[in-house]
């Protein structure tokens, strides 16, 4: 989870930072030099919202490390850290991908993460809480979960689809401020080319707003990407072991509904179900139970 909502806020705060850049420099005054060109927007929109996300994957291991607090492990300073270091060497060549930096950060939840923007230069993140609350065959799977993550390209399929997102949300936010600093003008010629104030904010807002309901549709995806990482996780480590691994997560995380009416439930679904990174433990258990 922390993956995804690391990477999402990082996006988010790149392009607010990249339309001050632009709104600045008066690069927005050019592109309405002549009135709304759609072609020029949508290629200047492509090339920011691209760019932004992947100068977000790019940042994402330094952030990841700087939020967490995680301590990357470089010479192993107990038994445990060596044998995590093994086991995700171990299981880095059985998914055919270079060993990626493993780090410990202090949380009493049971979490881990991985990240990077490829696949042989990722970082796998375990908290200390999980280290401490699974044995080792329930954490080996956690590992060959985010291992999975790694191997499938889960992080640059993600930033491609952001970028697309991004694009859409830079390119919608401008031609809805051009329109909403034209009627603030009363449509009268003044040279400013649909970069006034009124545009500005217009579009700070809606980038802001459409920023995050594209964030519901990579959260959408990134739910569907992890039933693929439980399976990758299930055939590095065994599928007894992951599915243990996730019954041990669903028992520290237990529901205070009825079945019936979790849908409804603040935690179990509703509006926040929808910026959900993960599907619910119950179905990502039933979904390997049935697997072959």
């Amino acid at each position: 989870m922390k993956r995804i909502v690391l990477f999402l806020a990082t996006n988010l705060a790149v392009m607010l930072v990249l339309s001050v850049v632009v709104h600045l420099v008066g690069a927005d005054r050019w592109l309405y030099a002549n009135g709304l060109n759609v072609q020029q927007l949508l290629i200047f929109a492509a090339i920011f919202g691209m760019g932004g996300a992947f100068i977000s994957l790019a940042m994402s291991k330094s952030i990841a490390k700087w939020t967490t607090g995680a301590r990357v492990i470089d010479q192993p300073q107990s038994s445990a850290e060596a044998w995590l270091l093994q086991t995700v060497q171990r299981l880095a060549r059985s998914a055919n991908i270079g060993m990626p930096e493993v780090a410990i950060y202090d949380g009493p939840e049971m979490n881990a993460f991985a990240t990077g923007m490829s696949k042989n230069k990722a970082l796998v993140a375990v908290s200390s809480g999980l280290l401490h609350s699974m044995n080792q065959d329930e954490v080996e799977a956690v590992l060959g979960h985010e291992i999975s993550h790694v191997a499938n390209g889960d992080m640059v399929t993600l930033t491609l689809i952001q970028g697309v997102l991004n694009t859409f949300v830079i390119f919608l936010a401008r031609v809805v401020g051009y329109v909403v600093d034209n009627a603030l003008r009363g449509g009268r010629d003044d040279n400013r080319g649909g970069a006034g104030i009124g545009y500005f904010f217009t579009v700070m807002v809606l980038e802001m707003l459409f920023g995050i309901l594209a964030s519901m549709i990579v959260a959408w995806f990134s739910r569907y990407r992890e039933y693929r990482a439980d399976a990758g996780g299930a055939h590095l480590a065994g599928k007894r072991k992951m599915i243990s691994a996730l019954q041990r997560l669903g028992a520290a995380h237990p529901s205070t509904l009825p079945q019936q009416m979790s849908a409804f439930g603040i935690n179990g679904g509703g509006v926040r179900q929808l910026f959900a990174s993960h599907p619910p433990i119950e179905q990502r258990i039933a979904r390997l139970q049935a697997a072959a």
